[in-house]
């Protein structure tokens, strides 16, 4: 067996993981990252997920995320404007070959392909790395970037697996006590997510009938949206379709406790991809042979290389992140000042924030969805989730030195899950859990001894991505003041406004060069809910949503049955014009 020495061993190349690979090695550490597969980005590429949810908002679209998305802008001709589940829809291999790229450019950062986890080197109460099949690696700090959680689990690391009831956190949408939907699904469904794709006038090859095929499952899929937006939730460039359907659809959750053990993990994984094609074989039988598999999207053809994990084994970290966390307070939810940990080194009370995420509480099971404390808000003509923050000490151990973790593992209850598992907030924690570990191997520390304010500061000022670690609605990572309103709060956490605005000078941006012009009446229906109608053809109504604050302002101050006119996006599976710009001359 071979042995190999790190400074930071990341152990799986999904979203996390491989951020939190790239981040250290930005940093100036040797770093290994192993991954099961050939395809970095979990989440974001191999599981297929590629309508990314969250943080959509320009002034959140920082750090890894937003180079992400900036080189995806680059890449992808057709643009990221093609569904209405997310403004960001792209082809699986673009995103696949970023995530690589990035990390061939790093002559520090050894990837190892083909390679799962088989046992946790551990001393006592130390993580000295991890055995693989061929090669055995030991390592200063060893992140745990696995889908499941696979690390916790080797290592006898103190994890949670399943819902919390009320009584234990004080959760407001936590249960009172165990029922069926709990014991039935102890965590959110996976799914395994197919491409199909329109052949137009050719004929698609017929998609097998698979063994337990079960039409009934499916027969209210669309009921409620019809066949066209059905498809167009997740339309992809070249006439693709991704399939991540949750209303009587792929989403598959049966014994899902057999995830826990490898031995069972595969009969799952089968009962999943045949749940997809069955589901990919419904489709086709009800909307025609136009539509079949896209065979050529992943290596494995039409279905992903992996299942879509929403939750897996959390760890039982130095603070756990709790669904009134997430919840409003004013436009925000409150920063993460208390540590509840006794004794440890976080005696201070200050701010922890890392990492920010704002998708609303979004639950997947079978059965259907469950009643949730309500944490959106209507910003940018649409619903967006409440801004919230993620501590870094989500990410440590109470006890276990030389570890951190940084996937959908980290120390979070079950009910908080449904909105820190979304795939920018995961980036963001990666991130953070890289330049953690490499500043532990400068400052020769165990992660629960880090100065967070020093892990602050490195991402705010790293110079390839710099990430914002406080959420603030009015300031996008391009404006001239961003870096000082970051730095200011975190040294006047007490400051950060309920609003989620900050003082900064108000900035208009310029139209993208792929903007078009747009115009007609514009009408408010309600707060924050506005269609403009065409002059010529006044039959037809669009939407006008924004993702940048100063168009938000604009359109808040624009009064009913004016004619409205500027520059954005069209996009036809959602029916809205993204606006990026206006002309001033329309809103008098």
């Amino acid at each position: 067996m071979q042995k190999l020495n790190a400074d930071v061993l990341v152990v799986g190349g999904g979203t996390g993981g491989t951020a939190a690979a790239i981040q250290a090695a930005r940093r100036g550490v040797k770093t290994i990252l192993v991954s099961e597969f050939s395809w970095l980005g979990g989440m974001l590429t191999s599981a297929g997920v590629t309508a990314p949810d969250g943080n959509e908002l320009t002034a959140f679209q920082t750090g890894i995320w937003g180079a992400f998305l900036r080189e995806l802008e680059q890449r992808q001709s057709e643009g990221l404007d093609n569904a209405w589940v997310s403004f960001f829809t792209y082809e699986p291999r673009i995103g696949t070959e970023i995530f690589a790229d990035w990390v061939k450019a790093l002559p520090n950062l050894q990837w190892i392909q083909g390679e799962t986890p088989e046992k946790v080197l551990r001393n006592v109460d130390r993580i000295l790395g991890v055995e693989f099949q061929t090669v055995k690696i030991e390592a200063k700090i060893t992140i745990d970037a696995t889908e499941l959680g696979d690390l916790l689990e080797l290592g006898n690391i103190p994890y949670r697996w399943g819902w919390e009831l009320q009584s234990e956190f004080n959760e407001p949408s936590a249960p009172i006590e165990q029922n069926e939907l709990t014991q039935t699904y102890p965590v959110q469904a996976p799914t395994w997510v197919v491409v199909m794709r329109d052949f137009g006038e050719s004929k698609a090859p017929e998609i097998p009938k698979p063994v337990n095929y079960d039409r009934a499952k499916f027969e209210n899929a669309w009921t409620k949206y019809g066949a066209e937006a059905f498809l167009n939730y997740g339309r992809l460039p070249g006439d693709r379709f991704m399939i991540n359907w949750p209303i009587s659809g792929n989403d598959y959750g049966e014994g899902v406790e057999r995830l826990l053990n490898r031995e069972t993990r595969s009969n799952f994984h089968q009962e999943a991809k045949d749940h997809s094609f069955s589901f990919a074989h419904f489709i086709q039988s009800q909307l025609g042979t136009r539509y079949g598999l896209a065979e050529d999207t992943f290596p494995t053809g039409a279905l992903a290389i992996h299942p879509y994990y929403r939750e897996s084994r959390r760890l039982i970290g130095i603070t756990t992140l709790r669904e009134q966390d997430l919840l409003p307070k004013g436009r925000v939810a409150p920063l993460p000042f208390q540590v509840e940990a006794i004794g440890c080194e976080y005696a201070e009370n200050f701010c922890q924030s890392i990492a920010i995420g704002n998708y609303a509480n979004d639950h997947h099971y079978p059965s259907g969805d469950i009643p949730l404390k309500p944490k959106s808000i209507r910003w940018g003509g649409r619903w967006t989730g409440t801004p919230f923050t993620i501590p870094y000490t989500c990410l440590v151990p109470q006890s276990i030195d030389n570890f951190l973790v940084c996937e959908k593992n980290i120390s979070v209850t079950h009910m908080a899950n449904g909105a820190t598992r979304l795939q920018p907030v995961v980036l963001g924690i990666g991130q953070a859990a890289g330049m953690a570990a490499a500043l532990c191997i400068k400052q020769n520390c165990q992660p629960r001894e880090l100065d967070v304010r020093s892990l602050q500061l490195a991402l705010i000022t790293d110079p390839s991505a710099p990430a914002a670690i406080f959420p603030l609605h009015n300031l996008s990572p391009s404006h001239p003041e961003w870096q000082y309103w970051q730095r200011y709060y975190i040294d006047h956490p007490e400051s950060y406004p309920n609003s989620g605005e900050c003082p900064a000078t108000s900035r208009i941006q310029p139209p993208s060069a792929t903007a078009q012009l747009f115009s007609g009446i514009f009408e408010c229906k309600a707060v924050q809910d506005y269609t403009l109608t065409s002059i010529d053809k006044p039959e037809q109504k669009w939407s006008i949503v924004t993702v940048q604050a100063e168009i938000n302002t604009q359109l808040q101050q624009t009064q009913s049955g004016q004619l409205l006119s500027g520059f954005g996006k069209y996009n036809q599976s959602g029916n809205w014009i993204l606006v990026e710009a206006l002309n001033t001359n329309s809103l008098h």
